[in-house]
C-alpha cells in the first residue's frame, strides 16, 4: 500500500501492528491487546484525517496511483466487454479504450481515460493524455452507439489533453472542439463519471452528458492546481492555496450546479475498497439511466442543451434601462460628450 504525504501518521501505525504481529509470530509471545489497541487508534486516525479533509489533500487522493481507473471500473460494473481500436484516419490512442457492455442487462457503450499502474504502462497510455486520435476514436464509438441506439457511459480521469508537438499538428483543439459539438447533439443517453482527475478539455471531450457524476474525491476543473499556481502566482509549488480558490471538489462543483451528483466512496478513498466503491457507483449509474431512457432524442438532446447553457448564467444589470433614446437624451449625451472632448465639433 502507497501512502500520501498527509498519510504518514497512519503509516507510521501500520507499521507498527505489523512489527507486533510479526513479534507475535516468531516468539509465541500474545500482544492480543497492544495489537487492538493500535488497531482502535488507527481506526479513530483514519476517520479523524478523513472526514476533515482540505480541498488539496483529496486532489491527491484523486491522483493515488491505487485508485480504479476505466479499465479496473469496466470489470467491475460490466460483463463481455469488447474493447475497440483506431479512430480510422490517423492510428490507436491507448490513453483512450472503449467498446460495448452488457450492463446490469443493457448492452452500452463504455469509454473512458485510462492510466498507467508503472512507468512503463503510463509511457504506453501517455499518462492518460489523449492526441487527437484518441478523442476521434471516443467520438466513432459514441457514433456507433447512437446508430445502434445504445446508451454511454463515460469515465473521466485524465490530467487534460496531451499538448505536444504532433497533437497540436494532428489537430488537438479541432478534434476537442468538434466532441463538444456532436456530443451535444447525439440521440442517446450519456452519463459521465469523473472517477479521479478531470482536466481541461482533456475532460471536456468526452464530457458533454446528461448527467455528470462526481466521485467523491474526484476533481473536475479548467486546469490543473498546479498550472493554475503558476500563472496567478508564478510559482507552481503553491498549488494548495490555489486549489482552495479554483472551487473544484465535489461540494462546490455541486453548488455551483457544474455536476449533477457527488458518489461516495469508502473512507480512506477509492483505493481503500475497489468493490465497495463500484457498488455506489453502480447504483447510482442504474439509477440516472432508468431515468433517461425514458426520454426520446429530441427531449434528451433540449435537456442537454439547457443543461450546460444554464451553467454560469448571471443576471445583468445595466447602468441605463432606457430601451431607446429620445431626443432629450440624445441631446444631453451629445453635451457630455462635447464636455469631454472639446475639439469633437471641431473635428468633425
Amino acid at each position: 500500500m502507497r501512502y500520501l504525504d498527509f498519510e504518514r501518521p497512519i503509516e507510521d501505525l501500520d507499521r507498527m501492528i505489523n512489527e507486533q504481529e510479526d513479534y507475535t509470530k516468531k516468539t509465541g509471545v500474545e500482544m492480543g491487546n497492544e495489537i487492538e489497541t493500535l488497531k482502535r487508534k488507527r481506526h479513530q486516525l483514519i476517520r479523524d484525517t478523513f472526514y476533515h479533509l482540505t480541498p488539496y489533500q483529496r486532489i491527491q487522493l484523486a491522483r493515488h496511483p491505487d485508485r480504479p481507473y476505466c479499465l479496473d471500473y469496466i470489470r467491475l460494473l460490466t460483463s463481455d466487454f469488447v474493447e475497440l481500436h483506431g479512430d480510422r484516419k490517423f492510428g490507436e490512442d491507448p490513453a483512450i479504450v472503449g467498446g460495448f457492455a452488457n450492463f446490469d442487462g443493457t448492452s452500452v457503450m463504455v469509454i473512458g481515460h485510462q492510466k498507467g499502474r508503472d512507468t512503463e504502462e503510463n509511457i504506453v497510455r501517455n499518462f492518460g493524455m489523449p492526441n487527437p486520435e484518441g478523442f476521434r476514436k471516443a467520438l466513432r464509438l459514441m457514433e456507433t452507439a447512437e446508430r445502434f441506439k445504445k446508451p454511454i457511459i463515460s469515465f473521466i480521469d485524465s490530467a487534460g489533453a496531451y499538448p505536444g508537438i504532433g497533437g497540436e499538428e494532428r489537430g488537438q483543439a479541432e478534434a476537442i472542439a468538434f466532441n463538444l459539438m456532436r456530443m451535444s447533439r447525439l440521440r442517446v443517453p450519456i452519463l459521465v463519471v469523473v472517477t479521479g482527475e478531470g482536466g481541461s478539455g482533456g475532460a471536456l471531450a468526452i464530457g458533454v452528458g446528461d448527467r455528470v457524476l462526481l466521485m467523491q474525491n474526484a476533481y473536475y476543473a479548467v486546469c490543473t492546481p498546479e498550472a493554475c499556481a503558476a500563472i496567478l502566482f508564478k510559482d507552481r509549488a503553491k498549488a494548495a492555496s490555489a486549489v482552495s480558490s479554483m472551487k473544484i471538489t465535489g461540494e462546490d462543483l455541486l453548488r455551483l450546479g457544474i455536476i449533477d451528483e457527488v458518489i461516495p466512496e469508502p473512507v480512506g478513498g477509492a483505493h481503500m475498497n475497489w468493490q465497495e466503491t463500484a457498488d455506489n457507483l453502480r447504483e447510482s449509474l442504474l439509477r440516472n439511466l432508468h431515468e433517461l431512457q425514458n426520454q426520446t432524442g429530441d427531449e434528451l438532446i433540449e435537456n442537454r442543451y439547457r443543461r450546460f447553457r444554464s451553467i454560469g448564467e448571471f443576471e445583468e444589470i445595466k447602468e441605463r434601462p432606457l430601451q431607446f433614446k429620445t431626443r432629450e437624451f440624445s441631446e444631453i449625451e451629445n453635451q457630455e460628450q462635447k464636455a469631454k472632448n472639446p475639439f469633437s465639433a471641431v473635428s468633425a
